[in-house]
């Protein structure tokens, strides 16, 4: 009975320790640690031997109940289980020589390590936790919309910037393919710029990353697309592109206007010859009906330069104004009143003036040229016909308007529309009207100086124009010019005389550089009664007039080695009270900011009449002569 008790309990433990040795075995060879993890390797080598001195302890148990069935004996048993216990007390001796020097096992999850591993492996595993807990908060947290996809771009995750962005939840999304934000259709790896669709409808500028997601093999598992919004960034380029392109259309017009300015100054010198010596033709010509209808043509024709030269001068900023106080309600209507006559009865002419007064500080006649610019070109828009309103109203602007020529601050404004139904502009030709010269128009119907006039006007001003144009659906004008307060009218010169009056034989000092011009002075001068000292600069007109006794220096402004200023500076030195006309073709800057002449000096502009020249040195002398 003894032996049966022990043949049992040896086959419990042998199996305990071979289900012991397989616990530790199976994860030792799964985590690949069979070499390197030395004590776990000894632990298991120990139950296994366990497990086997315990299974042979169980098979001499069994002979020995079956011999004393049998009356035999085995006396070899003996031996072998001295031999076996022997080799497992030596891996026992090895197990806890190992097992003394290492003192603790690992927790769950793990084998067996040392103390000093252990508390490394918890370091690392701390940090970890940290990390990914870090990393889930910053994905969730960034402004960034971050979302993962399957490869067929079903949507697996999404944060909470996707959810800013889009304004959908993760609950909306989750399984949806990524195609309901209508940013991707065939989700691929790359950067790129798309348009989205937000949950509201609306639609966003986006720029996209896609990258993909890899498992340890390498094996491509989904995607993962970070996604911004470049709306504003869009808009902030767009601003810089537009101010650029403000800037530059502003540099480009002053260059233009310097040279446009330029050749006015010596066109009116040409046109001043050319009108003057056409009336003296004219005087000569008496009882030449033929001849002088000739003369006629010819000045009408010159009439015509001397207006386009005007316009030239209007545009560079550079004629004489005649500032004062403006009412633009009153200006429409008299625009209103011109073109009922002569726009046509195929377009209709519709003028709203503002209820609101107002009142502008400018020149009278440089407002009614921009209307009427604006509305002619109108006209010659609609050839078909079609509708044309000029209406005036007060605008407050913020100064962050684009297309504005020249930038315009904020304030509040009096503004002129001028708007038609005709053919419209592309953007191209818009880029480019107010430049002089530039025409759409056929040959011999236009001259490009139009819309350039307007635009010196309104800078000059102190205003700025807008123009929007959509081709085959029209055009409108945008007008804005500073208010001001009304006050009283300043009252204008008193009408002319018919006839100057005579110079009685006084002398006038003519100094010009052009010397056909000086011709035509003197002979102008000598007509009206006067005598004449002639000289073609500032040093010979010195020479000429040493110990010579005059009443008058009229003298050009701009000439080569002297300017007119410096020659009337040097002569009143010696006569303080020396009456002097200046005279000009091109008067840029000679009232306004350069300072060539002051704003009380008498002035006179090319090209002039012989009465207006005469009346104008009749009115210095006189004014002298009351000082």
């Amino acid at each position: 009975m003894p032996d049966q008790i022990y043949l049992l309990g040896n086959l419990v433990i042998m199996s305990a320790y071979a289900a012991i040795s397989l616990a530790i075995t199976v994860p030792l060879i799964r985590a690949g640690q069979v070499r390197s993890n030395k004590l776990a390797t000894a632990t298991a080598l120990i139950f296994f031997s366990c497990a086997v001195g315990h299974g042979l302890h169980a098979l001499m148990a069994y002979r020995t109940i079956l011999g004393s069935a049998s009356g035999m004996t085995h006396p070899g048993a003996s031996w072998t289980l001295t031999i076996w216990d022997l080799l497992t007390a030596a891996v026992g001796v090895y197990y806890w020589t190992l097992r003394r020097g290492f003192g603790l096992l690992l927790g769950q999850g793990a084998i067996y390590v040392d103390p000093g591993g252990q508390h490394l492996i918890d370091e690392a595993d701390a940090r970890e936790r940290a990390a990914r807990a870090s990393l889930a908060a910053i994905v969730e947290h960034i402004d960034d919309a971050i979302i993962g996809t399957t490869l067929d771009g079903t949507i697996t995750a999404w944060n909470g910037g996707a959810e800013r962005l889009f304004g959908y939840t993760i609950d909306d999304v989750l399984g949806q393919p990524v195609a309901v934000l209508c940013c991707v259709t065939s989700p691929s790896a790359g950067s790129r710029q798309a348009q989205a669709l937000h949950k509201n409808g609306s639609r966003l500028d986006i720029s996209m990353n896609t990258a993909t997601i890899q498992d340890t093999t390498g094996a491509a598992r989904g995607l993962s697309i970070v996604a911004r919004d470049i709306s504003s960034a869009i808009e902030a380029a767009d601003w810089q592109r537009a101010v650029e392109e403000r800037t530059n259309q502003a540099q480009r017009m002053e260059s233009l206007g310097k040279l446009a300015g330029g050749v006015a100054h010596d066109f009116n010198n040409i046109m001043a010859i050319i009108v003057n010596y056409t009336e003296f033709a004219d005087e000569q010509s008496a009882g030449n009906e033929a001849v002088r209808a000739d003369l006629a043509q010819v000045r009408t024709a010159a009439d015509r330069a001397i207006n386009l030269t005007s316009q030239l001068l209007t545009f560079t900023r550079g004629d004489a104004v005649q500032l004062r106080d403006v009412d633009l309600n009153v200006a429409v209507r008299e625009v209103e009143s011109m073109l009922a006559r002569t726009i046509g009865e195929h377009i209709t002419l519709i003028a709203m003036p503002s209820a609101d007064p107002l009142t502008v500080h400018a020149d009278a006649g440089h407002i009614q040229q921009v209307l009427l610019n604006l509305a002619i070109n109108a006209r010659d828009s609609m050839s078909e016909g079609g509708t044309l309103v000029i209406e005036s109203a007060i605008a407050v602007m913020d100064g962050g308007a684009l297309n504005m020529q020249p930038p315009l601050g904020a304030g509040t404004y009096a503004r002129l529309a001028v708007s038609d139904t005709g053919e419209g502009m592309v953007p191209e030709v818009a880029a480019h009207i107010f430049e002089p010269f530039y025409t759409t128009k056929p040959r011999g119907r236009g001259t490009g100086l139009g819309l350039s006039t307007v635009y010196g006007i309104v800078s000059e001003a102190g205003g700025s124009i807008n123009v929007y144009s959509e081709p085959g659906v029209g055009t409108t004008f945008r007008v804005y010019l500073p208010l001001v307060a009304p006050s009283a009218e300043t009252p204008g010169d008193p009408p002319r005389q018919a006839e100057p009056p005579r110079g009685d034989g006084r002398t006038v000092l003519v100094v010009e550089d052009e010397s056909a011009l000086v011709r035509v002075i003197a002979r102008i001068l000598t007509n009206g009664g006067y005598h004449v000292l002639a000289a073609t600069g500032g040093p010979e007109a010195l020479g000429l007039v040493a110990g010579q006794d005059f009443d008058l220096l009229l003298t050009d402004v701009i000439m080569p080695e002297m300017s007119g200023r410096r020659l009337a500076e040097l002569l009143q030195q010696a006569r303080p009270d020396l009456p002097v006309l200046f005279m000009s073709g091109y008067s840029n800057g000679l009232l306004g900011t350069t300072h060539i002449l002051d704003d009380d000096i008498a002035f006179i502009e090319k090209p002039f009449t012989a009465n207006g020249l005469l009346h104008k040195i009749d009115d210095v002398l006189t004014a002298a002569a009351l000082a």
